[in-house]
């Protein structure tokens, strides 16, 4: 074939090809026209639809960039995207990873810089076009992918490629919706004599049909782009490109936690409840009425401020004031919805409590006229309407809360849409089978994207954590209280409501305490979660632990409404500074004279076991506590049953009856006791690891070593060179001897009761009231009187230790532990003055046990002391038995206080199993 006729072969080639063909090119030169997306969203009529602006003027345009924005570049190859593009990443207005560029990920998948399909063979041009039809496939595939992940993150993304046709763009805009982030586009209307002109000068041209097929395609599309949904269309000539300017909009939802922020949850009208709680947070007036707090702290309000109470003006009004005044930030709410619409003049039926704000807003137009109403409806309805759905705060750039006020999803924090609304407003609920209410459902057990998410709109009795939400809404309308969130102190403050001013008789609180003693949802449970403690702050346990102590509750425990407490462990002093010593008084004392700690109180320890005794007046008096009749109950510190059955009946009766002939009920006016308290002998709950290891340890000891030390005396009587060896066999001996004698000092013989004694070191409760707060001196004290009640219990020998700097105390104290633990006690258990203290903000070990040397041969081993296994010990960590020792300590008294108040099961539950999960994470055991 001759080079003419090549010629005239290669223009037929490409002549030959079909409108439809160069149709079909273009489109993949932008991806191909399949529609992505799974349904689009419902708007509602208060969030603002999506913009259109086209920019065809020569005026300087301007972008406004919402954060996490999809941007599409729109126009021919050869309109200059790519160029401009790589202009705005040189210049810093743009980051590198915020630009995907459909050529570059054909180029990705491919390897090809550029596939030319157009061959002068039909052959090769269908195998080359097909090709490029899967890479292309591909890449969009790929690249749509990162789009979807960069838009999960909130995260601002420019997509360079042609869009040039509206299957192309739809594809983003449905994505949009999806995923809640807003779609620009800007299109760059580019003459096609210019076009054509770059196309001559790349180094891979597309050619002269396809840059006339995509200008033909730009110029019928980019009138409908104003009807497809994008929130900005700007249409752009090149000297307005050039001249664009881009403003990134802050985050409209994010604020910094400054000196501090206080949630106020559902105040519902109940206007003088909320002026208290300001008092009491710390607020106070200037001359305008705006409330300012010293520290430069900020109000928030998770909302319903209005409707079912009784002054839903003047606490709209206050809100108003506030945030016109930036004193006070609000979130949209369910009320708060509906009355806006109801101020817009809409069709809304205004009933649940929402008819009290009608008949205020009439009365106030009785009193000040019309035009007065109006204007003030006018101001509620802006103030309402412009009320983000949740609200972030972060300290150090990070999200560390989020207030909203009926619920969110992890995914919707940070993101904007009117679905987002509805949620927050509404939460998740599911229609009831019974009733035409929704019945609400725990949203907050799929949480894990780790801010605390602070929320109202669900009464519940008390605060409720679960899973880092908080819920702030203790129905101060229906007569419960009205409650603060003080964050970073992590604290609440609450009002009691003057008066049930809803009155309804099936409100949210009367139905909660209807069903006080419903079985717990684990599922806010198993995947790990936090308690808000007053004493310690905020507790987290792991999911793998949470599952070991649900475990232990469903197969082992005493029923959940009995297991109110569980005791804490208590940490050891740091290792002895004395070369034959591995615990001394001296560091327990140092710890707490570091702490401030002017008054001590040492405890003889009981070689017992821990064990928790619930004792109720009669079977009637628990009802208002566990549901249920109930003498009372004894278990371990796992919350396992202490005795079987009959024996704890035998007791608790024995127990019940000489406290009421001794007239302690009376004399205390309570109908209930709860001790924390040893129980002796120690065989009682050892009796198996006794006989099992220690008891077998010591006969094979003794007996291997009094042979062995025959042995060297008889071949030293006969002139070995063995008295070293004599030595050290004599010493070893004698250390199996302590080890066997210490373990047999604390075991005795018992025949039902008899043998059994009861050692209360904290009394814990009595009826409505806990004595969390109280001077151990007066735990110490109050044990002996119910010692003098009950041949069952013992009183705790104990010594007040002053540590001013001329007290001999400490002296005294060492004395005292040696004395005793020589004598074959187990040691002393060293508290802080006061159950529970802080210094520097931060709680003080509650005890500190430290154990004589004989003891220890227990715990260590009968040879411990041998200088090289001394010197070894002495390099224990204790740091995360302390830290486990205050955080139960933490769960323990908010359980018993929780307990005290009647509240829920499920509130006593979280601090009951949070405290068997931490004993699930293991810590050494002989600390």
């Amino acid at each position: 074939m001759s080079d003419q006729q090549k010629r005239e072969h290669e223009m037929s080639s490409q002549n030959d090809m079909s409108a439809d063909a160069k149709n079909q090119q273009a489109k993949l030169d932008d991806g191909h026209a399949k529609r992505s997306g799974d349904g689009r969203d419902t708007y509602t009529a208060n969030e603002p639809q999506n913009q259109s602006r086209a920019v065809t003027s020569d005026e300087a345009p301007v972008l406004e960039l919402p954060v996490g924005a999809i941007v599409l570049l729109m126009g021919a190859s050869n309109s200059g995207k790519t160029t401009w593009l790589q202009q705005q990443i040189e210049q810093g207005i743009l980051q590198p990873d915020e630009v995907v560029s459909s050529d570059r990920f054909r180029e990705m998948v491919s390897g090809l810089e550029h596939l030319d399909w157009r061959r002068p063979s039909r052959d090769e041009s269908e195998v080359l076009y097909q090709q490029y039809h899967l890479i292309s496939d591909r890449a969009f595939h790929i690249m749509d992918e990162v789009v979807q992940a960069r838009c999960r993150l909130n995260q601002m993304t420019w997509i360079d490629a042609t869009h040039i046709h509206e299957a192309d763009r739809t594809k983003y805009v449905e994505m949009g919706r999806r995923l809640h982030v807003p779609v620009l586009i800007i299109a760059l209307d580019v003459p096609e004599k210019i076009l054509l002109e770059r196309d001559r000068d790349r180094k891979h041209p597309r050619g002269r049909d396809r840059i006339k097929q995509h200008y033909r395609n730009f110029r019928s599309e980019i009138h409908r782009l104003k009807k497809e949904g994008f929130q900005q269309v700007h249409i752009l000539r090149p000297h307005q490109l050039a001249t664009l300017q881009m403003v990134r909009l802050p985050h409209p939802l994010l604020h910094e936690v400054g000196a501090g922020i206080d949630v106020i949850g559902d105040i519902h009208g109940c206007y003088e409840e909320m002026l208290v709680l300001l008092g009491q947070l710390g607020y106070v007036p200037d001359e305008a009425g705006i409330y300012h707090h010293a520290d430069g702290r900020m109000l928030v309000s998770a909302g319903d401020v209005m409707s079912r109470g009784p002054r839903s003006i003047d606490t709209m009004r206050f809100w108003q004031r506030q945030l016109a005044a930036g004193q006070g930030l609000m979130v949209d709410s369910n009320h708060g919805w509906k009355v806006a619409r109801y101020l817009q003049g809409r069709q809304v039926n205004m009933t649940h409590g929402d008819e009290l704000f009608v008949a205020e807003l009439q009365q106030y137009e009785q009193e000040h006229g019309k035009e007065a109403v109006e204007q003030l409806k006018g101001e509620f309805r802006n103030m309402l309407l412009a009320a983000p759905s949740h609200l972030i705060f972060t300290k150090n750039g990070v999200r560390c809360v989020v207030v909203t006020h009926a619920g969110i999803r992890d995914h919707h924090i940070g993101k904007q849409s009117n679905r987002i609304s509805d949620y927050c407003r509404y939460g998740e609920t599911v229609a009831g089978q019974h009733s035409d209410k929704p019945i609400r459902t725990d949203w907050f057990n799929e949480h894990q994207s780790g801010e605390l998410i602070v929320w109202g709109h669900d009464p519940r009795l008390q605060p409720t954590i679960a899973n880092r939400t908080i819920n702030i809404d203790q129905g101060a309308v229906f007569g419960g209280q009205l409650t603060a969130y003080r964050y970073p102190e992590q604290s609440f403050v609450s009002v009691e409501a003057k008066q049930d001013y809803a009155a309804d008789p099936d409100s949210p609180l009367i139905r909660l305490r209807k069903r006080r003693f419903a079985a717990p949802d684990l599922g806010q449970f198993i995947q790990g979660y936090s308690v808000l403690t007053d004493s310690y702050g905020e507790i987290g346990v792991r999911a793998e632990f949470v599952k070991a102590a649900i475990d232990t509750t469903s197969h082992y425990t005493v029923p959940l409404e009995e297991l109110v407490y569980i005791p804490p462990t208590m940490a050891p002093p740091h290792v002895s500074a004395l070369p034959d010593y591995l615990e001394h008084p001296a560091e327990a004392v140092a710890y707490y004279r570091s702490r401030n700690v002017k008054r001590l109180v040492a405890e003889k320890k009981h070689m017992g076991s821990r064990a928790i005794v619930l004792l109720f007046r009669n079977e009637q008096a628990a009802l208002p506590y566990i549901g249920r009749p109930l003498q009372g109950s004894i278990y371990t510190r796992t919350g396992r049953a202490f005795f079987q059955p009959q024996l704890e009946r035998e007791i608790l009766e024995r127990l019940r009856s000489d406290l009421e002939q001794a007239g302690y009920f009376d004399r205390y006016q309570t109908d209930m006791v709860l001790l924390d308290a040893e129980i002796v002998p120690w065989n009682l709950k050892a009796r198996e690891l006794i006989a099992s290891q220690y008891a077998h340890v010591a006969e094979a000891a003794l007996h291997d070593r009094q042979t062995i030390l025959n042995t060297l005396q008889t071949a030293e009587a006969n002139g070995r060179p063995v008295q070293e060896w004599v030595g050290e066999w004599t010493e070893l001996l004698q250390h199996a001897n302590v080890f066997a004698e210490a373990f047999q000092a604390y075991c005795w013989d018992t025949d039902g009761m008899e043998g059994i004694r009861i050692a209360p070191f904290h009394i814990l409760a009595h009826q409505n009231h806990a004595f969390t707060e109280h001077e151990h001196v007066w735990h110490m004290e109050h044990a002996k009187e119910l010692a003098a009640c009950s041949d069952l219990l013992m009183e705790t020998e104990y010594k007040v230790v002053e540590l001013d700097e001329d007290s001999e105390d400490e002296q005294r104290l060492i004395d005292w532990w040696t004395s005793i633990t020589e004598e074959g006690h187990e040691g002393l258990v060293i508290k802080p003055e006061y159950m529970t203290m802080h210094a520097s903000g931060r709680l003080v070990q509650p005890a500190i046990k430290v154990r004589g040397r004989k003891y220890l041969h227990i715990i260590y081993g009968m040879d411990y002391l041998h200088p090289d296994n001394l010197k070894r010990l002495k390099q224990r960590k204790t740091r995360k038995k302390e830290r486990h020792a205050l955080m139960e300590f933490a769960l323990g008294i908010e359980s018993i206080e929780r307990f005290v108040r009647k509240e829920p099961l499920e509130r006593m539950h979280e601090c009951v199993l949070a405290a068997l999960a931490l004993e699930a994470d293991a810590v050494d055991p002989r600390l």
